[in-house]
This record gives structure tokens, C-alpha cells and sequence, in this order.
């Protein structure tokens, strides 16, 4: 089983349209978007 398998449908969507799609603009956005989110649940969980 690949490791990206045990995500949800739309985070394998993402990181397919990351591979594929995203323009480097794009990517920094994206980055900005997932570090942020990331951050904000790790303070939820401390």
C-alpha cells in the first residue's frame, strides 16, 4: 500500500494537482495555505 493511501480522497487530489498542475505561484500559495493550517491545529492540539 502506498503511503498516500491511508489520506482522504481530496488530500490525494491535492497533492496529484501539486505534481502535476500548480504553476510556481501557485505553489507558493498553496504552501502558505497548508503551513498556516498546520500551524493553527497544532496550537489546537497543545
Amino acid at each position: 500500500m502506498k503511503e498516500i493511501d491511508k489520506f482522504p480522497k481530496s488530500i490525494k487530489k491535492a497533492v496529484r494537482y501539486i505534481k502535476q498542475d500548480a504553476s510556481k505561484e501557485e505553489l507558493k500559495e498553496i504552501r502558505k495555505l497548508i503551513d498556516y493550517a498546520i500551524k493553527l491545529r497544532n496550537v489546537r492540539l497543545d
